[in-house]
């Protein structure tokens, strides 16, 4: 191999590696939504009878999406401990139109609505219990 072959070998390593990096240091955090004006949702979007008291988590997930487990048991938990809060899970493959609304790129997608049904924070993967309760405590205050 060319000195030049072997720099450009070693320079597409390094890209690759910086952007799997990235990519695992983003997976699972909540981050404020973009900065342009976020849909409201409602309970009829989601397909469910209402959205919670304070905020809603809503997981998006597709049949073969093993990561999605885990997201569903943490949000369903922490649901649970924290009064107000409701979970509720979508199936992508069968509310396409709101994935393409919300560009959900990829499952599992979280995001944290506030009581409006307004989006507040987004996670792709699976998002930290603690970090869920500090994002809720964020919005719900």
């Amino acid at each position: 191999m060319s000195g030049v072959g072997f720099a450009a070998l070693l320079l597409v390593l390094a890209l690759a590696t910086l952007f799997g990096v990235v990519r695992r240091r983003r997976s699972g955090r909540l981050r404020l939504p973009p900065a342009d004006d976020a849909p409201r949702l409602t309970a009829g979007d989601l397909r469910t009878e209402a959205l919670g008291d304070r905020a809603t988590l809503v997981h998006f997930s597709s049949a073969f999406c093993r990561p999605c487990v885990a997201v569903r048991h943490v949000l369903h938990d922490v649901a649970e401990r924290v009064p107000g809060v409701r979970a509720v899970e979508v199936d992508a493959e069968s509310q396409l139109d709101l994935v393409r609304r919300l560009n959900v790129a990829s499952t599992p997608t979280t995001l944290l609505l506030d009581r409006n049904g307004v989006e507040r924070r987004r996670a792709t993967g699976v998002p930290k219990r603690h970090e869920v309760f500090a994002a809720l405590d964020d919005v719900v205050g």
